[in-house]
């Protein structure tokens, strides 16, 4: 920025010292030999060459203020120009092609130039934008042009306001390092935040730490690190190097616990894997076995392992739970496959039992001994089919073999009745079952009149056949 102002009062400046040149048709004024006394093209190369403002590019000066700028010099026959300091005068330049009005009018304007370089420079010390080395190149090279100026005019009052200048240069230097130094320590101030934070960051890492967000977070304040780099203030190098040694301390604090949660999370995982894969070797084993119990309780076991040895990674155990799941879901369908085929036999074994079942409830009741001789071998023949016949479904074994067992009590009881005749205490023991059984029918009575569960009311039914059964053949 200083440099573009610079730049921008040299051409300015240049612009201005052509503008009070005089038209190409006027006589070029003849400088003398003296160093004091440029000609007008030395005098805007050397106006050119310094970074002092210039004066603004315009067409000309108003006559009262060349006038009163005439009125500090003179000319003489040989057209020196003179300029009044204090009680003295100095010679500033010969002109001698030109009238006397006209080489007075053109020093004239070169005082005007100078205090216009002046002026311009006092607003400049007003800007917010102008910099300290700004102003010691523009004081320096205003008290080159101010200190023999080849221009007349009151010199004395332009050193004067010059000097103002140079205090007016100090206050503002003072301000802006003030200013500069409340910039830096803010600088600081938000930087340190900055490193702060990242060091928050890396103070609170855990077993519990949800690393890819720590990882976002932590970039998105190097990302402020780096921003306020490049937008912020300027800080002096020690402090930005300090700060910045914090800022990494705390981002290879971070990098290396996440490396070593990384390593642990891989070794882990490669435990696991390796826990897995076995126990998916040992289901592809077991998939073909038809030992059905044994067989469920391992998977059961191989499944409770699964649990418990760990994660493989997302995608790893997506693919691994896929192999275990195949290879159990074989075992389990040949399982099932099995059972539904049993079921369909035990159905089938049922319809064939019931037939059965018919033929036995068939035979009852028995009169006499001779009848129950006749019952009890037809019962042996269908008692030998029924055991050839095999398994029924389980909810259907107790109540099919109750009924079976029902017709072979009935005939025994026939049986026992017959065999009870021939022994002494024979009317006596048959006496009192009489009792017993007419005792039990009526309890039977009453508990089927109370029962209202269908199976449980068909076994008390059943069982109270059977023993009016028995009381028919015992009276």
């Amino acid at each position: 920025m200083a440099d573009e102002t610079a730049t921008t009062s040299e051409n300015t400046t240049a612009t201005a010292a052509q503008a009070t040149t005089p038209a190409p048709s006027a006589p070029t004024p003849k400088p003398t030999p003296k160093p004091h006394a440029p000609s007008p093209a030395a005098f805007a190369k050397k106006a050119f060459k310094h970074a002092a403002p210039a004066a603004p590019a315009a067409t000309g000066y108003s006559a009262d203020a060349i006038k009163a700028a005439e009125a500090f010099g003179r000319v003489d026959d040989n057209g020196t120009v003179y300029v009044k300091e204090g009680e003295t005068e100095r010679e500033v330049g010969q002109f001698p092609d030109v009238s006397k009005e006209e080489a007075l009018s053109l020093y004239a304007r070169r005082y005007l130039d100078l205090k216009a370089k002046l002026n311009l420079f006092a607003g400049r010390l007003r800007s917010d934008s102008i910099k300290q080395h700004e102003i010691d190149e523009t004081l320096k090279t205003l008290a080159q042009e101010t200190e023999q100026p080849a221009a007349v005019g009151d010199l004395a009052a332009l050193k004067t306001q010059f000097a103002q200048l140079k205090e007016a240069g100090a206050k503002k230097k003072s301000e802006l390092t003030a200013a500069r130094k409340a910039a830096v320590a803010k600088a600081i101030e938000e930087r340190t935040k900055i490193v702060e934070k990242a060091e928050q960051i890396a103070a609170s890492l855990n077993d519990n730490t949800n690393w890819r967000e720590t990882a976002d977070e932590l970039h998105a304040v190097f990302e402020q690190w780096q921003e306020h780099q490049r937008t912020g203030m300027r800080i002096d190098r020690p402090t930005a190097e300090a700060l910045w040694k914090r800022f990494s301390v705390a981002r290879t604090t971070f990098n290396q616990r996440r490396r070593k949660w990384m390593q642990e999370r891989d070794a882990e995982q490669s435990s696991a894997r390796a826990a897995k894969q076995a126990i998916i070797a040992e289901a592809n084993e077991l998939k073909t076995s038809t030992d059905w119990g044994a067989t469920s309780h391992r998977f059961a076991e191989l499944m409770d392992q699964w649990k418990v040895s760990g994660r493989a990674g997302r995608k790893e155990d997506d693919v691994l739970w896929a192999e275990f799941r195949k290879a159990a879901d074989e075992f389990f369908a040949a399982r099932q496959a099995d059972r539904d085929q049993i079921n369909a036999d035990e159905k089938d074994n049922l319809a064939k039992k019931e037939e059965l079942l018919k033929k036995a409830e068939a035979l009852l009741p028995v009169a006499d001994e001779a009848a129950a001789k006749k019952a009890r071998q037809a019962l042996g023949e269908i008692q030998d089919e029924w055991d050839q016949i095999g398994y029924v479904p389980r909810d259907d074994i107790r109540r099919i073999e109750g009924r079976l067992d029902a017709v072979d009590k009935a005939i025994k009881a026939v049986e026992d009745a017959a065999w009870k005749k021939s022994d002494p205490e024979a009317d006596a023991r048959k006496s009192s079952f009489e009792e017993q059984l007419t005792v039990q029918l009526a309890e039977l009575d009453e508990k089927i009149a109370a029962e209202s569960d269908p199976k449980k009311k068909a076994k008390l039914e059943a069982e109270k056949a059977t023993k009016e059964q028995w009381l028919n053949a015992i009276k």
